[in-house]
């Protein structure tokens, strides 16, 4: 593909007339790559001033830059094609797009795959090899299921969802549009529901329902419980990494990211464009306001407000948190210093 081709589909697919190009070059591009790891007719990219060094040194033969005069003229001079943006790696991730579609079988249903009969199957589905689909199940049209899925009784499955392999979806589980859920995920599992008794705990059956809207992606091993009455509820767009445990009747709102080996306990709340970093865990009945962000391995027990940034266990304001862990890595020093000063005012 030449780079012009490139630099126009790019320009569509960002719906933008912002972008900047350097017009005498054309060169053939065959690929992307980090530009640290780039070759000769490869496409890559920079986010600043700071990785120059990278235009220097990179055998990439077309680049997408910050709007920088002086990492364009780096380039130019090292006769290198670039596009420039307001943000290369949102470009960069458009133009990944334009090499490289992950894999979807064609549309069609594997002769292994078992369909009950009751089972609402839309147009142009992929139904792959040992898929199971129980009675009253309803699939969009454009469905993919890898194989060895279990579909539930009752389940509703969106438009152009896909599924990956080894994944189960349980009963009273509705699924929206154009979602991803990977591979060894369980949507809609037995909450975690149990009373105590004379007898011991009495197991409360999970009678609510899990519904993710649209465009929601779910990593691998991943899990979202249904509640004992009632809804667990995943926003439009919201993205969850692998190993993330949301427990039932959580309310999460649209655009928000949660990040690997993250436990949500009963009914969190998480308002819209909430971030949770890697291992963040919350306690039951906890809201997060719309924007808050925690940072790794946060553990958080009360109300988090909009916007606020938080970090450490038990959470605490992230600028307290960075003064706090300062003077922790000073206490042997202070140690030292009061135990002296001990010593001369009791001498």
């Amino acid at each position: 593909m030449k780079f012009s081709e490139v630099v126009q589909k790019l320009g569509q697919m960002a719906c933008s007339s912002s972008l900047q190009a350097k017009p005498d070059l054309d060169p053939d591009l065959n690929g992307i790559a980090a530009v640290e790891e780039a070759t000769a007719g490869t496409l890559s990219y920079i986010e600043g001033g700071k990785f120059l060094s990278f235009i220097e040194t990179t055998a990439a033969s077309a680049l997408i830059l910050p709007k920088d005069e002086a990492l364009q003229q780096t380039a130019t001079t090292r006769n290198i094609a670039w596009i420039a943006a307001d943000s290369p790696r949102l470009l960069f991730a458009r133009a990944i797009a334009l090499f490289y579609q992950p894999f979807k079988p064609q549309p069609g249903v594997h002769p292994t795959a078992v369909i009950d009969p009751s089972a609402a199957i839309g147009a142009d589905i992929s139904i792959g090899a040992h898929v199971a689909i129980s009675a009253g199940v309803t699939l969009g049209d454009g469905v993919c299921l890898f194989p060895n899925v279990v579909v539930y009784p009752g389940v509703t499955i969106g438009d152009r969802t896909i599924v990956h392999a080894n994944t189960t979806i349980e009963e009273r589980t509705q699924i929206g549009t154009d979602c991803v859920i990977h591979s060894g995920a369980t949507i809609g599992g037995e909450g975690f529901g149990f009373v105590p008794s004379p007898q011991g705990l009495f197991k409360m059956e999970q009678s609510g329902y899990v519904v993710l809207g649209n465009g929601v992606e779910v990593g691998c091993n991943s899990t979202i419980d249904r509640p004992s009455v009632g809804t667990t509820r995943i926003g439009d767009y919201t993205k969850i990494d692998n190993l993330v445990q949301i427990g039932h009747g959580c309310e999460l709102g649209s655009h928000c990211t949660l990040s690997a080996q993250t436990g949500l306990s009963g009914k969190v709340i998480l308002d819209d464009g909430v971030i949770l970093a890697g291992q963040v865990g919350i306690a039951n009945d906890v809201r997060m306001g719309k924007g808050a962000i925690a940072t790794a391995q946060t553990g958080i027990h009360k109300d988090v407000r909009p916007g606020e940034i938080v970090s450490g266990t038990p959470a605490t304001a992230h600028k307290i948190y960075l003064t706090v862990s300062a003077i922790y890595n000073r206490l042997p020093e202070l140690y030292k210093t009061v135990k002296s000063l001990r010593k001369k005012l009791e001498g």
